[in-house]
């Protein structure tokens, strides 16, 4: 067998390009499958666990200089610790590692969506120290983000390394991230339920065995370099009262509407930076001054904030209303700075802080006010933790299963759940898209359950339908339209009146039914068509258009405007849905492979991101007459809430908000292009 051949073996890759001698050997032995997972799961954990070490032992470095510098200097010695930190950092995120840029989940959930789990060795260096001087010099980040990357990189690098199959290195790319929250939190649980709830988005008895064992391994090396207490030391709460049952309800409640708040704020300061005309390694630098600037106010902001949670969850009764409301809003504009301008870290973190001081600021109101309950603030900053992050991340079961490690306790099980499931769908319901799903939906990556990159809501019906579709007078003859019937060879026809208004819809069905009636001969399409019609409009997508063929298991839908229902745009068949569903996955397929290649050996490239404004030369042209430079790629158009897989016929509109990748280079070219049409 040659290399050129196509072929997995033992789920190693041996397609098309040369494969590694250790590779080669696994082949030759044929091991059972699962045990070298799980040996090479092992190995994941074990190097998890000591990147972890090693970056939170950087991490104090850092922080121990940035302590100096404020303790010297005060004021001054913040800003300053700051702005070397984000001076940096900046030039290795920029130049040498883009995808350590921001919070980095959303780049390892591209990775798997994309690129077959593919994540470049070099972000695990460039994550870790641009990370470590992000946190450790001041900025509002968190900590889990960083380690999160790196493990999943690393088991990417292995599962390359390896040659394994695309499934596989997936796989291996979920353990790693497992590996690092339970390295982080010293929570192995809460690590598997994180890699399969929000990195995969599947629960799968494959998956989680080898998921398992490299959160336990992590774990193990974390509890042997940095100790086997939890991250936080939580009293035991309970639930004092079934009265306290609605108090919960409104901490779940106020919850989702503050991760929704930290959703909106963390990408419109990322807007901001991205709009922003100024070199690429100074936004940084701003966003750490920036978040200075809060610090002044409110100090605790300043790095994790891991500490002032702890305090937060405890039983601290000196801490006051007006300390804890402002903070819950303070650490997310600070994170938000932070992060939106281009540094790296996590939001893990930040979300259980603001969850915490939200919470807590709830109980302390709730003790004011109903005295009998013996409330304690400690509890509702415990749940309103969980459940902030919970509505962020769309992680529900993360966020019980970390609070239940980090408490030992299963006593506020009610309250916990309650709030958190409360706290997720009117998260979702408000803003569909989580903290972490919303990133590459802006790219034009839509993921349904994790990994499924779901095409059918990113081409609408007006794309698909057939359009001037043959129809039939209601007052025809059923001879008549027998004879349409073996002319068109179709199996339905629109229906319309003299006024070629739509009045229903005859298919071949209700003729051969017909056919058995006596009076055959005397009947007309109006006497048999249906006319309680099911119909679609140009601007739905084609899942909404296939879940209403699947109501009445129709085979087409008349396309009807929505100003005038009885106008007929088209006709919208299955076959039209499946064809437009093939071009769309080949067009994605195509916009992938042009943005590995423009990837392959080029550092020096980014997503721009624009929103058209009504007098922008692009406005009302197609894409193919936009002429765009070879070097750059027409990733995707948001219109509203919907993200279209851009075709050579996509006219632009006034709003559209389009994801181009480009090199550098080309930028200043494709904006004016855009804008100017030169």
């Amino acid at each position: 067998m040659t290399t050129e051949e196509s072929t997995t073996e033992g789920g190693i890759d041996l397609s098309q390009r040369a494969v590694s001698p250790l590779a080669r050997l696994l082949v030759r032995l044929a091991p059972p499958p699962y045990l070298v997972l799980s040996i090479v799961a092992v190995l994941i954990g074990v190097g998890t666990g000591y990147g972890a070490v090693l970056f939170i032992q950087s991490l104090h470095w850092v922080e121990k200089i940035a302590e100096a510098l404020r303790e010297d200097y005060g004021i001054l010695g913040m800003f300053l610790s700051l702005g070397i930190g984000g001076a940096l950092g900046a030039p290795l995120i920029v130049y040498v590692a883009s995808e350590a840029r921001g919070h980095g989940v959303p780049e390892v959930m591209m990775a798997i969506a994309v690129h077959g789990g593919r994540i470049r060795p070099r972000v695990v260096v460039v994550k870790a120290i641009a990370s470590a001087l992000t946190i450790g010099s001041g900025g509002s980040a968190g900590r889990e983000g960083p380690i999160v990357q790196i493990g999943s990189a690393l088991g990417s690098t292995l599962g390359q390394l390896l040659d394994f199959s695309e499934e596989r290195i997936k796989i291996l790319v979920a353990s790693g991230a497992a590996g690092g929250i339970a390295a982080t939190f010293n929570a192995p649980i809460a690590g598997v339920i994180f890699a399969l709830e929000v990195i995969l988005g599947e629960f799968s008895m494959g998956y989680f065995g080898v998921v398992v064992i490299s959160a336990v391994s992590a774990s193990i090396i974390s509890r042997a370099y940095l100790g086997a207490a939890p991250a936080f030391h939580v009293p035991a709460y309970g639930l004092n009262s079934v009265w306290e049952i609605p108090l919960y309800i409104i901490v779940g409640v106020a919850s989702a509407l503050l991760a929704v708040f930290f959703i909106v704020i963390l990408y419109k300061a990322e807007d901001l930076f991205e709009e922003w005309k100024a070199p690429e390694v100074i936004k940084p630098v701003v966003g750490m001054l920036l978040t200075g600037v809060v610090a002044v106010i409110y100090p605790q902001v300043l790095g994790p904030g891991l500490h002032f949670i702890g305090e937060a969850i405890a039983v601290n009764m000196q801490m006051s209303l007006t300390l804890l409301a402002p903070l819950a809003i303070a650490k997310l504009v600070a994170t938000s700075f932070t992060l939106g301008a281009g540094n790296s870290g996590g939001v893990f973190a930040p979300s259980l802080f603001s969850g915490a001081a939200l919470g807590g600021s709830l109980g302390i109101i709730f003790r004011q006010w109903f005295p009998g309950l013996y409330i304690n603030p400690g509890a509702y900053a415990l749940v309103g933790m969980a459940a902030t992050f919970a509505g962020a991340a769309r992680a529900p079961i993360t966020a019980i299963l970390i609070v239940f490690e980090m408490s030992n306790d299963y006593r506020l099980i009610l309250p916990l759940m309650l709030a958190t499931v409360i706290s997720t769908a009117i998260a979702h319901y408000i803003h569909p898209e989580s903290i972490y799903t919303l990133k590459l939906a802006r790219r034009g990556i839509v993921i349904r359950h994790g990994r499924d990159i779901d095409v059918m809501e990113s081409v609408t019906v007006e794309q698909a339908m057939q359009k001037n579709p043959v129809t039939v007078p209601e007052t025809m003859p059923l001879s008549e339209l027998g004879e349409m019937f073996v002319q068109a060879h179709g199996h339905g026809f629109p229906v319309v009146n003299e006024k070629g208004e739509l009045v229903g819809i005859v298919s071949l069905a209700d003729y051969q039914q017909a056919m058995k009636r006596k009076d055959f001969d005397r009947l007309r399409v109006r006497d048999i068509m249906t006319r309680d019609l099911l119909v679609a409009y140009p601007d739905e997508t084609l899942w909404e258009a296939l879940r209403k063929l699947g109501l009445r298991d129709v085979s087409r839908l008349p396309v009807v405007s929505r100003q005038n229902p009885k106008q007929l745009l088209g006709v919208i068949r299955r076959r039209d849905i499946i064809r437009a569903y093939n071009l769309a996955m080949a067009r994605r397929g195509e916009i992938a492979q042009r943005l590995q290649e423009l990837r392959v050996g080029e550092a020096d490239t980014e997503y721009i991101h624009l929103e058209l404004p009504a007098d922008a030369w692009a406005v009302g042209k197609q894409v193919k007459e936009l002429h765009l430079p070879e070097d750059c790629v027409l990733v995707s158009i948001r219109r509203g809430r919907r993200v279209i897989v851009p075709h050579g016929d996509t006219v632009l509109q006034p709003g559209d908000r389009i994801t181009i990748f480009s090199t550098r280079e080309c930028k200043p070219r494709v904006l004016n292009i855009l804008k100017e049409g030169e």
